[in-house]
């Protein structure tokens, strides 16, 4: 029997038992994450690694805005039309909730980024500016939308398109749109996808960071798995060290046949011995994201389940593989899906086997574009940062995920984590 079968028994020693109860889903996370937060100083020894990390400069926010004006040029797009999304952020360094009531930026072809929000809000939103000086308010009885269209002709757009960022909600594009006839309201991806998709090297080293932390958040995790939580407790003591390691994150945990389900279930089973152990999340560092996956066995693992595991690291390793600068992005889903269809499983997308794409484009956003799928034809270039997770799912057994991000180098891929190492090393610290 393999020495390290036992991997999660012995790096449970330090114990978290307080944490299991037997209630729904809603009420065990509850109960979990109280139980955790009251065992002060628990992870005091952990470092805080968000130490002398540095956000993304208003310089490079500049760079953006530059960037976007020359694409707006380039594609005949008049301004675009940020809601309270990351795209604002990215552009402005401008955080904002979203609510009923309109808040965006507009940033025109030519000229300043001018801000819009209701008339009470104007001075805590110039408290956040760092680009840009122009605000206009709306009272409550007032329409934003008649403002938005008054304030893109004081920019001298009186034609022409308006490009809406792709998260922005309905009702503010037809507010929009109704109230501008003469304006052509278009899709804002080729300046915002295509500007965000290239990461530069600020956005690299704070993914960089994420992930680091993460990896760490993982190692400290698994010490305190026992038998009889659920996924819920983990995730919950998952929370707590993130925190204490600086960050806001955790990991999803799936037990046993849930596993099976990519993202999870409702129903939470008790982890008992030989079960699979699924985790899956990770963390923001000055708002960029790490996603993370792990798949490890509580106690003794069975011949399937090393043999399914080994599948899924050759599939991942594969992916890797095909990443290659100038190839499609889809080649990294076509050489992992291989791989498992090999072995018998699928096909496509069908179970027993991989059943969604091997990966997604990360960045400030933990999905955003950049998908390695079927049809992705771009290829891929410096500055690229994606997922590569060809989840195999087995219904009614379990699955098995392995998950790592990476980000395209001027010489080829590169990890942000190193991928698991086997089904009982999954840091290869043994």
């Amino acid at each position: 029997m393999n020495n390290r079968r036992n991997f999660l028994k012995w790096t449970g020693i330090a114990g978290a038992a307080g944490l299991v109860s037997a209630c729904g889903q809603g009420a065990e996370q509850g109960k979990a994450e109280e139980k955790v937060a009251a065992s002060t100083g628990k992870f005091d020894h952990l470092p805080n690694m968000m130490e002398g990390v540095a956000p993304i400069s208003v310089a490079e926010h500049k760079v953006r805005v530059a960037k976007a004006q020359e694409l707006m040029a380039q594609n005949g797009i008049e301004a675009i039309y940020l809601e309270a999304t990351s795209n604002l952020w990215y552009f402005t360094g401008m955080r904002w909730g979203q609510s009923e009531r309109m808040a965006a930026a507009i940033i025109p072809k030519e000229g300043e980024v001018a801000y819009v929000c209701p008339m009470f809000e104007v001075e805590r939103l110039k408290e956040r500016i760092i680009l840009g000086d122009i605000v206009r308010g709306w009272e409550e009885h007032e329409s934003p939308y008649k403002l938005v269209v008054s304030m893109l002709k004081d920019m001298g757009i009186t034609s022409g398109k308006l490009g809406i960022g792709e998260r922005t909600r309905f009702f503010l594009v037809d507010g929009i749109r109704k109230e501008a006839p003469f304006l052509e309201i278009v899709s804002a991806d080729p300046v915002t996808a295509e500007c965000r998709i290239i990461k530069s090297a600020d956005e690299i080293r704070l993914l960089q960071r994420a992930n680091d932390i993460t990896i760490a958040a993982y190692k400290e995790t698994v010490k305190h798995i026992e038998p009889g939580m659920r996924g819920s407790d983990i995730s919950a003591i998952s929370r707590q060290v993130h925190a204490a390691l600086g960050v806001t994150g955790y990991l999803g945990t799936m037990i046993g046949v849930v596993s099976s389900s990519p993202h999870g279930s409702i129903v939470e089973p008790v982890l008992e011995e030989g079960m699979i152990v699924l985790m899956d999340g990770g963390c923001d560092v000055h708002n960029y994201s790490s996603d993370i996956s792990r798949t490890i066995v509580y106690g003794q693992y069975t011949a399937e389940q090393e043999e399914v595991w080994n599948l899924e690291k050759r599939a991942q390793a594969a992916g890797f593989a095909a990443a290659q600068l100038g190839a499609p992005q889809e080649n990294v889903d076509i050489a992992a899906r291989k791989v498992i269809t090999d072995a018998g499983y699928g096909p496509g997308y069908k179970t027993p086997g991989l059943p969604h794409r091997t990966g997604h484009g990360i960045g400030l956003d933990m999905h955003e574009w950049g998908n390695a799928v079927l049809g992705n034809k771009r290829p891929l270039a410096p500055g690229m940062c994606f997922s590569i997770e060809p989840t195999i799912a087995i219904p009614g057994k379990f699955g098995v995920r392995l998950e790592d991000c990476c980000h395209m180098t001027e010489s080829g891929p590169a990890w942000f984590s190193n991928p698991s190492v086997a089904i009982d090393d999954p840091f290869g610290d043994n």
